[in-house]
């Protein structure tokens, strides 16, 4: 056994390696779990139905994040070796991809146990906002979805911590964090969206909505600075979904606002 071989493992057992990628996406996972898991309580609903919803969600999830990214990265990484398709421990998720499948997932589990859908999505959206802000930093320790070149004073007037500029030394030169500012961004989302708007709407399905809406600018913006974006011809995917988002957010604020269900709690 040996802990910190290299600055993306976190412990190699023999043969086998842990690597932070894999452990950021977990503690992530289980803090949405916990806020989901509190919310729940709140609403009186059995803390077992969110049990049995974790462990679907967090597999459907890593499922279609990879399988998004595979689509997109099939020319480039995956023809000649597609058995490397399936090695998720090298890096490659897609978080749109597994909002998508987490989603259609989400919407027959809870169809089946008769929870209505936008009480639940308030209740878990916003817990996965910090979920996304702890998975940045994964390829934050994998040197990957990082942004355009810049120069080390730039990084300097940020006023981030030294072993961040040190690791944005790319291939020769100094690169935009984005991966911090995407956490960074999911967080003042989250925020804005537990201390605004869950105070002060009135009606189902607003924070639901406000997760895409919040997300979908957050992640439009800093998609625009990256150097690896997943592409549709000429066209950023991740900036499209973002527009897709955002559309659906707003739609679903209108909606919830004139014809939703009040909150009972």
């Amino acid at each position: 056994m040996q802990f910190f071989p290299d600055f993306k493992t976190f412990v190699t057992i023999g043969p086998v390696s842990i690597h932070y990628y894999a452990i950021v996406i977990i503690i992530g996972a289980l803090i949405a779990y916990a806020l989901g898991q509190y919310r729940f309580k709140q609403l009186g609903y059995d803390k077992g139905i969110l049990s049995d919803y974790f462990f679907g969600l967090l597999v459907i999830g890593i499922i279609g994040a990879r399988i998004w990214y595979v689509i997109f990265m099939w020319k480039e990484l995956y023809a000649a070796n597609p058995i490397e398709a399936i090695a998720v421990w090298h890096g490659g998720l897609a978080i749109q991809g597994g909002i998508v499948a987490g989603l259609i997932f989400s919407w027959y589990f809870f169809k089946k146990r008769e929870i209505p859908f936008l009480i639940a999505g308030d209740a878990i959206m916003p817990g996965v906002l910090i979920a996304q802000a702890c998975g940045r930093w994964g390829n934050f320790f994998n040197h990957e979805a990082f942004g355009t070149a810049v120069p080390l004073s730039f990084l300097k007037n940020l006023h981030i911590p030294q072993f961040i500029i040190d690791q944005m030394y790319i291939n020769g030169a100094y690169h935009h964090p984005t991966f911090l500012y995407e956490s960074l961004g999911n967080i003042c989302v989250f925020l804005i969206i537990i201390l605004l708007v869950r105070r002060f709407s009135r009606h189902n399905g607003a924070q639901f909505f406000a997760y895409f809406i919040g997300y979908g600018i957050v992640r439009f913006f800093v998609e625009g600075l990256r150097t690896d974006s997943l592409m549709l011809g000429p066209i950023r995917m991740a900036q499209l979904t973002s527009i897709v988002f955002l559309i659906i957010g707003i739609m679903g604020e209108i909606y919830v606002f004139y014809k939703g269900t009040n909150k009972t709690y």
